[in-house]
């Protein structure tokens, strides 16, 4: 008897299964979705990461970017995904910020559309500023820029790797504890708004520390006060902008974090040995130094430590939101 190739194709004998569920996990290679433009913090995390991940799961990992709509679209293909081999490396603002600035407009629940593997990194923000308009405003602390944005409202211009983002939501809340405007540009990641930020196109940005600090060791941007609660070990001489702010910013603290996670339909056993491999990767001395001196700290946390992460930062950035009243642009 003969078979022709499309009955083995429409039976399902002949092409390979692709399901989470396979045993031989991963058959083929595994993307890991960046939902923002090449050059910020989650493409520099997610590429630092993908070589160790690629060894320990024994097939290539590939790093993808898919900016756009303050990481939406990326976190969006990643929980629209069957193929049984694709990740996304979310945010603080894909899985925290967006849900209660986006509303209904959300293309996923970043609860129920995911499941958490593991906490890569947190890194809190910095406060940077064009040198040159730095020194022309006289801008050289916290307290210089709250004079001059209270002066001369809308004079500044404050780039943001996209809507929803840390980023953006930092320079918010900045704005409304201090009463005062900056003119926010959303772009779609980190790396082009830092060219327009030093080609001076664009004045400041609240911007993760990684992916700004090799600018301010260059002297290419000025750095004024990171975000954190805490001083970061790679810029201990810098003030938290709560320390140099004065009363009217008291509380003041926005970090941001990384984290890798799947469809929803992700079997356990798989996220488990991602987190494994994950936690592993990020232990190794020069993965760790070399995050620590860029102002990441690793993590590579348990998935139920991740979900419950999220849960709270949820809460935490909804509240943000309603305070602050950032919108999306």
């Amino acid at each position: 008897m003969t078979i022709k190739r499309r009955q083995l194709v429409s039976a399902g004998l002949l092409l390979p299964s692709v399901s989470w569920g396979d045993a031989a996990w991963p058959t083929r290679p595994v993307r890991i979705i960046v939902p923002f433009t090449a050059g910020g913090t989650t493409d520099i995390l997610a590429r630092a990461l993908a070589p160790e991940l690629q060894a320990g799961l024994g097939q290539t990992v590939l790093v993808e970017n898919r900016p756009g709509a303050g990481g939406n679209i990326g976190a969006a293909e990643v929980a629209r995904s069957t193929d049984g081999h694709t990740l996304v490396m979310g945010t603080v603002g894909t899985h925290a910020i967006n849900a209660p600035l986006y509303g209904s407009r959300m293309p996923y629940d970043p609860v129920r559309d995911f499941a958490p593997i593991t906490l890569v990194a947190s890194v809190p923000n910095v406060l940077v500023m064009n040198p040159k308009k730095a020194q022309e405003l006289g801008i050289n602390s916290v307290q210089d820029l709250i004079r001059v944005a209270r002066a001369r409202p809308g004079v500044l211009n404050m780039a943001s790797s996209g809507n929803g983002t840390s980023i953006h939501l930092a320079g918010e809340l900045f704005k409304s504890m201090t009463g005062t405007f900056m003119v926010h540009f959303p772009y779609r990641g980190s790396g082009p708004a830092l060219v327009d930020l030093i080609g001076g196109t664009m004045d400041l940005m609240f911007d993760n520390l990684p992916s700004s600090m090799p600018h301010i060791r260059s002297g290419r941007l000025k750095a004024i006060a990171v975000t954190s609660a805490k001083r970061s070990e790679a810029l201990p001489d810098l003030p938290t902008i709560e320390e140099a702010g004065g009363p009217q910013l008291k509380g003041f603290e926005a970090s941001s974090w990384f984290g890798l996670l799947g469809p929803a339909s992700m079997p356990a056993d798989q996220i488990a040995r991602v987190q494994r491999e994950t936690a592993r990767a990020l232990a190794l001395p020069a993965i760790k130094a070399n995050l620590a001196s860029q102002g990441a700290i690793a993590s590579g946390m348990p998935s139920s430590e991740f979900a419950a992460l999220i849960q709270s930062e949820l809460r935490k950035w909804a509240q943000v939101v309603k305070v602050s009243g950032a919108k999306v642009d």
